[in-house]
């Protein structure tokens, strides 16, 4: 009766907060007169052409969006913030701007940036930079003006020794006030490869992907969305689309996706290498935008996100604060039940996939052992594919180091921000330990929540 109880509360929960979680939805009468794709580190392999290809089926997927638009069928511009070639050779430089040239069309104008590391492996920051113009014919550092848009983009700076140098700073500083003074109250989008540390997923000091070059400055903008990739962390999470006093984006990769969880920093799962992903962001005529997020090899959208003109200080719905406070736990259906099989030490669990209560993605599902005692004696953890158009019915976890003995197996599914649904649990009986196995098992959890644990608190 309890458990039904629950389910019904969580259902009413989830039912009554859908709409609210959201408040600013995509408008139905929505009218693109911009729109353009953004994405990431298509690293361009030497022994493979699969992410040349994948260049291919993002552009065919913009125009497949765009011709089916009737009110507005331009696909404007084509952004690839940095780690466009893998090793920084000139062959995989002359390839990327065949991959591109091969499938954009008239009207669609290409803007790119250089990054310091996999661009610059094979050459000196100022030749790559020279190459890179030679290839593109796009100068490396830019202020383009694209449907009334100011698009700034910072390729990495001529002098090896450090990302972006002083005078680029200076450089930029002029190309934002010039836009601002043009019209303060239109977004002006800034385009670099690493993050702006502690904003979009990846970010943070401990994720080991963002920079401070730009904080202080950018600071003074409101009217900046920021752009930038590097990390690989999913663009569908819905922590990659960060609100402070400006706005930031992360754009995805078009190779890999990666994470960080429960402390494990550049974390891969097994089908990591199949992501690729990019963004369709639109404006309208007020400059408020729409971004829709696809799987570029399964040409699916998801996820769509609707930000009130960002250059507007007022529109801050997306800050961290603000997301959390309107995300909701996920609901697993009332008829949901765990299914195990047990073997020597341990068991699998398998669970329903949860649904989602608030429109943001299941990110986590955690399952833990219970003794007769009620004290949680083993826990892990998986990720769903959600970084993926996957659809999935099941998830299934492993609790590998138990002892002989009767436990309560559970599973709980996460959001993004922490927060988790009510249980499902079962009782099972383990035959047989693990041995010496089970022990090192063990052992090897209780290391991993002290340093989840630490992380957490860094």
């Amino acid at each position: 009766m309890k458990k039904w109880i629950s389910a019904l509360l969580a259902l009413f929960i989830a039912l009554g907060c859908a709409a609210t979680a959201f408040a600013v939805q995509t408008p139905a009468d929505y009218t693109p007169v911009m729109r353009f794709i953004a994405s990431s580190d298509t690293h361009i392999l030497a022994d493979s052409y699969e992410n040349d290809e994948r260049i291919g089926r993002m552009l065919r997927l913009g125009y497949e969006v765009a011709d089916s638009d009737e009110a507005y069928k331009g696909l404007d511009a084509f952004l690839v913030v940095g780690d466009l070639t893998n090793d920084g050779t000139k062959d995989q430089f002359d390839r990327f701007a065949a991959a591109v040239n091969g499938s954009l069309r008239e009207g669609t104008r290409f803007l790119g940036v250089a990054a310091k590391n996999h661009d610059g492996y094979q050459m000196s920051r100022k030749n790559m930079r020279a190459y890179y113009t030679e290839v593109t014919g796009n100068e490396p550092d830019f202020n383009e003006v694209v449907g009334g848009y100011h698009f700034i983009g910072l390729s990495a700076s001529s002098i090896d020794a450090t990302h972006y140098d002083r005078g680029q700073l200076i450089w930029l500083k002029k190309q934002l006030d010039e836009a601002v003074a043009e019209d303060p109250d239109r977004p002006i989008f800034f385009m670099h490869h690493e993050p702006v540390r502690n904003t979009v997923y990846g970010s943070s000091f401990y994720d080991g992907w963002g920079i401070t070059r730009f904080t202080s400055l950018l600071q003074q903008y409101p009217q900046v969305v920021d752009m930038a990739g590097h990390s690989h962390y999913p663009l569908n999470d819905p922590r990659s689309i960060w609100q402070g006093v400006f706005t930031a984006i992360n754009t995805g990769a078009i190779k890999y996706s990666e994470f960080t969880v429960e402390g494990r920093r550049v974390y891969h799962p097994d089908d990591y290498f199949d992501t690729a992903t990019c963004w369709i962001m639109e404006l309208d005529a007020s400059h408020n935008m729409r971004l829709r997020g696809y799987d570029v090899n399964a040409g699916k959208q998801l996820v769509e996100t609707y930000l009130p003109n960002p250059a507007d200080p007022a529109n801050r719905d997306y800050t961290p604060e603000n997301r959390k406070a309107s995300s909701r736990p996920p609901v697993f259906d009332i008829n949901a039940e765990l299914s195990v099989q047990t073997f020597a030490g341990g068991c699998t669990v398998t669970a329903p996939a949860a649904a989602s209560a608030d429109g943001m993605p299941v990110v986590l599902y955690r399952a833990y052992a219970k003794n007769a005692s009620g004290k949680k004696v083993l826990k892990s953890w998986t990720l769903p594919c959600y970084y993926r158009a996957v659809d999935q019915d099941t998830v299934e976890l492993k609790l590998d180091g138990l002892f002989r003995g009767d436990y309560t197996v559970g599973v709980i599914a996460e959001n993004a921000y922490g927060g988790g649904s009510e249980p499902l649990e079962t009782a099972v009986h383990i035959e047989k330990s693990g041995g010496i196995g089970s022990f090192f098992a063990r052992i090897a959890a209780w290391f991993s929540d002290l340093w989840a644990a630490i992380v957490k608190n860094f």
